[in-house]
């Protein structure tokens, strides 16, 4: 009964929660779906009345109204990484960012050069115990609990309870809010054939046993659509979405040979539909865990033939990977790539996809280049980059030369553009 009675001390309304920021705080909220639309409704209602006021998170995905380039002074946005509501915003100026390899971001929060002085975040319903479970994003939203002054729960019966060290206790919660919305739906990118294609080449190359690391997009969901037939895959990824969900239903995931936490799905935020949700509920086979074990490359490289399926948007003839910008055009964030890449190189048969269509712009831009546009964010280094996938086929690049390199990306680009990218590797003294 004692954590009842807590419980009903410390529930509040939206607009009463809200006000434990004070001026000049940071509110750290988790990854996409883990929002709390409740509370950043209310503090998007109360903007005008805080100064310097910043929200944090990766990939919001409502827009609410602080999101307003005429109120930043009030609150802002700063991003872990962008997404469709913090985009704009960064493109233009008035919504700033924070660069980090996601495995960093609790190590970068628990030292102070990240700060978290509240935490906003959506909850599953409290447990006998007294305990909630941050299901959808325990990412970097533990370590800032720790840190925090405050942290303000959004309950919700939709949320699901899952196993992992992503549960907080009604001790640690400083006010809560109620709410019976649904969850926050994220369907599945739509495939065509070209993303059929590149997914035809990576799934060719995934051996029974192995590991999956799937980042969100089109390309990786059509991997996974092609894996129908393969045997005894585990998961060890930092997203967990309903193509995952997908492959356990079909018996193709069992996660039986995996060397690290055999018989266990690791991942550190959901993103998907009710159905993956529900799934996630008490699932003994999954446990969401912080950023700082899913995305540890030391860690997940214990998981023999670990596979990453990553997406980028540019490539140059070394192998650098622009994924995060257009030039200096800001797009997405760094997020995990560069973390999964670098497990699966250490990955005892590991092997680190990067895919991309061969063009942009219906055809009149090819995305393998030279050189990458002036300004564009480096993602994946040159000497990280293992195999590169487009529709027309596979380069692999790691342990291979400048010379090497270059003719291998060469072979996989778009027809149209391969005689003028042959013609600029001879003037940059890498084909002879």
């Amino acid at each position: 009964m004692r954590f009842d009675t807590l419980y009903r001390e410390k529930r509040r309304s939206p607009e009463d929660a809200v006000r434990v920021v004070k001026n000049g705080d940071t509110i750290v909220v988790p990854t996409g779906v883990a929002e709390p639309p409740k509370l950043l409704e209310a503090l998007s209602a109360q903007r005008r009345e805080f100064e310097g006021v910043t929200v944090s998170q990766i990939l919001p995905v409502r827009k609410y109204d602080y999101f307003d380039p005429e109120t930043v002074r009030h609150v802002r946005h700063v991003a872990y990484f962008f997404g469709g509501a913090s985009r704009p915003g960064g493109q233009e100026g008035w919504v700033d960012y924070r660069p980090s390899y996601f495995s960093e971001m609790p190590a970068l929060i628990e030292r102070g050069l990240m700060p978290a002085d509240v935490v906003f975040s959506l909850a599953s319903p409290m447990d006998e115990h007294g305990w909630f479970s941050l299901s959808l994003g325990p990412d970097y939203t533990m370590a800032a609990i720790k840190k925090a002054r405050a942290v303000v729960l959004e309950v919700n019966p939709n949320v699901p309870f899952a196993n992992g060290n992503c549960h907080v206790h009604i001790s640690q919660v400083a006010a809560l809010v109620e709410s019976e919305d649904p969850v926050f739906e994220v369907g599945l990118p739509t495939i065509g054939p070209v993303q059929q294609a590149i997914g035809k080449y990576v799934a060719e190359m995934i051996p029974d046993g192995a590991t999956l690391q799937i980042g969100y997009g089109a390309i990786p969901d059509a991997v996974v659509m092609q894996l129908t037939d393969k045997k005894d895959l585990g998961v060890h990824t930092e997203m967990i979405g309903d193509g995952i969900m997908t492959l356990v239903e079909a018996g193709v995931v069992n996660n039986r040979r995996k060397n690290y936490l055999p018989g266990k799905m690791v991942a550190t935020f959901g993103l998907g539909s009710k159905k993956l949700y529900q799934f996630m509920h008490r699932n003994p086979a999954l446990e969401m865990h912080p950023v700082d074990f899913t995305n540890d490359p030391y860690l997940a490289g214990q998981n023999d033939h670990l596979i990453a399926i990553n997406a980028t948007m540019q490539i140059d003839f070394l192998g650098q990977c622009g994924s995060e910008s257009q030039g200096v055009k800001v797009y997405s964030g760094t997020g995990g790539q560069a973390d999964f890449v670098r497990a699966a190189n250490r990955s005892r048969g590991g092997k680190a996809f990067i895919v991309l269509p061969s063009t942009a712009k219906d055809d009149t831009i090819s995305r393998i280049a030279p050189v990458l546009s002036p300004g564009t964010h480096v993602t994946t280094s040159k000497n990280d980059i293992d195999y590169v996938v487009t529709e027309y086929g596979v380069a692999q690049l790691r342990g291979r030369t400048a010379h090497e390199r270059a003719k291998s990306l060469i072979a996989i680009a778009h027809p149209k553009f391969r005689d003028e990218l042959t013609e600029a590797a001879r003037k940059m003294r890498l084909m002879v």
